[in-house]
């Protein structure tokens, strides 16, 4: 059985998505993100070690607890990011 999310942000477009989440930024300890784009899609850049992400409707994106990241944008999009207490997709941590 897949992992439920217990929290999740309002859904954001290119122009409403907070400056917060475009800068460095993670999650607490033990709180696994998943960005989940509904439309578009975004890069999930995370910092140390540096890897990009390409997140589309297809393909979320899991964020590893106190993992910095930021998020980039260049078109068109609609995401949110669910909140979950393990593996959004399942696998081991």
């Amino acid at each position: 059985m897949m992992p439920v999310p217990y929290k999740s942000t309002p859904v954001f477009d290119e122009s409403t998505l907070p400056d917060a989440i475009r800068s460095a930024h993670n999650t607490k300890a033990g709180v696994w993100g998943l960005l989940v784009m509904l439309e578009g899609e975004v890069d999930l850049v995370f910092h140390d070690p540096r890897r990009i992400v390409r997140a589309t409707p297809a393909q979320p994106a899991p964020i590893a607890p106190q993992a910095v990241h930021h998020v980039e944008t260049d078109g068109p999009m609609q995401m949110k990011v669910e909140f979950y207490r393990e593996h959004p997709l399942g696998a081991s941590a």
